[in-house]
């Protein structure tokens, strides 16, 4: 986490020191750092046999200098150890005398109560032992990746490794002569699309059928003809699900790894924002309603009893993808228990919009495997869109809704409330068009 988690570490020493400098000056500030005696330094750089490193907090303790590498997690992966190791490496190699490594976690268990307490949120893990047994392995590394750095681009193929751990940088130029339908469109398990790939099957027409599940054949099927597939029965056993009045329900999210409100966690995704189409009767009248908190208050309750409020309670509420508004209930079920018995009667009567394309009830060869909202509604309803909406997907709603708390031009934030009110209700609004569909489908 090179973020605000990273500075509000549990040292407290008065001898403490940022290295906010740039990149060539970074290193000889820190060594002016060490030799003035500074005990906690934050960002600390070290060069060593060509690399160049930052340790998020350079503590130093009894016996040495202490790694913490600070992450915005709450677990301990693997690439964090290496990360730490490399950070080892180059500081023993820099003449550095090193004690312990830690990877600093966030605590999930931890709840915000009154003023931050620093030393509950974060979680020290010592890794020494681990990053002493990557060692070998790192020195042995750095002159390999030094040979490639200095050689012409390899010619890699598409891999997994195009987006795990991580997306890459270059995955738009390494993609970019890939056809629409490809081999590396079908979705599922199963089956390794890289492998054909690198077999020569590029197009997703060219693909076996006898390797592929049912789902993946289903697709290489409307592809091959062009079609969608209607499944009358799996539709109409959906829509027996549902009942009126009907309520269309969707959230915005936001996440802060230091929690800002109290009963609060790091991990908690809190709803700033909701969306509500709702019909009374069959056949009847669409209406709509939302909520979007405003800039700088802890919105929650004022949210929690608006949509309490609107919610009949034996209304059929409609979420697409219900499990995040599911979430959203109970997370504000367990900050305000009071409330816990009434929202547990939308969590009841909470059904999912998803299923019949998840399920391919319906599906159009243009969906290319996929089955969210964004991925369904142009074959349904080509007439909405979020391609002309400032705000298309739900990431850029939090990044907006974050950018409308810390601004102080009126201008921008109603500019920016416009946008995520827009987005939002086109979400909802898309569901109505969907259900109306499948229930003319149905027929």
């Amino acid at each position: 986490m090179k973020s605000a988690g990273g500075r509000r570490s549990s040292f407290r020493a008065a001898s403490k020191f940022l290295i906010a400098l740039t990149t060539p000056h970074k290193i000889e500030a820190t060594k002016s750092a060490i030799r003035k005696g500074r005990k906690t330094i934050y960002e600390a750089s070290f060069e060593h046999e060509g690399v160049f490193v930052k340790v998020d907090i350079l503590n130093k303790g009894k016996k040495g200098w202490n790694i913490y590498e600070v992450k915005n997690s709450t677990k301990l992966d693997d690439v964090y150890i290496k990360d730490t190791a490399l950070q080892y490496y180059v500081l023993k190699g820099a003449g550095i005398k090193l004690d312990r490594a830690y990877v600093v976690l966030l605590n999930k268990a931890y709840i915000k109560k009154g003023a931050l307490e620093i030393k509950k949120l974060f979680i020290s893990e010592d890794v020494t032992d681990r990053v002493l047994g990557q060692q070998k392995f790192v020195g042995e590394q750095i002159p390999k990746l030094k040979a490639m750095l200095a050689a012409k681009m390899p010619d890699i193929p598409l891999g997994k490794y195009c987006e795990k751990p991580y997306l890459c940088d270059f995955k738009g130029h390494c993609w970019k002569d890939l056809p629409e339908y490809s081999v590396i469109s079908l979705r599922g398990k199963g089956i390794d699309k890289y492998k054909l790939y690198e077999s020569g099957i590029v197009h997703l027409a060219d693909v076996p059928a006898e390797s592929l599940n049912k789902d993946q054949r289903l697709q290489l099927e409307a592809f091959l003809k062009k079609k969608k597939i209607i499944d009358k029965k799996a539709i109409r056993e959906f829509i027996s699900t549902l009942w009126y009045p009907l309520y269309f329900l969707d959230f915005e999210t936001f996440e802060s790894p230091i929690p800002i409100y109290d009963k609060a966690r790091p991990t908690h995704k809190i709803p700033f924002q909701y969306s509500l189409h709702y019909i009374k009767r069959k056949g009847g009248k669409v209406y709509h309603s939302e909520y979007l908190a405003r800039p700088g208050t802890d919105h929650r309750k004022e949210l929690l009893k608006k949509l309490l409020a609107e919610i009949p309670e034996k209304a059929c509420v409609l979420a697409y993808k219900k499990s995040v508004e599911k979430s959203a209930l109970n997370l504000l079920a367990e900050q305000f228990p009071r409330f816990r018995s009434a929202i547990e009667k939308i969590t009841d009567n909470l059904r999912d919009l998803m299923v019949p394309f998840q399920n391919r009830a319906f599906y159009h060869y243009k969906m290319k495997g996929a089955y969210s909202i964004k991925a369904v509604l142009p074959v349904i309803d080509p007439t909405l869109s979020y391609s002309e909406l400032e705000i298309a997907n739900g990431n850029m709603a939090m990044v907006e809704y974050a950018r409308m708390n810390s601004s102080k031009d009126p201008a921008e934030i109603e500019e920016i409330r416009r946008s995520l009110i827009k987005y939002c209700t086109l979400d909802t609004l898309a569901m109505v068009r969907l259900l109306d569909k499948l229930q003319t489908m149905s027929k």
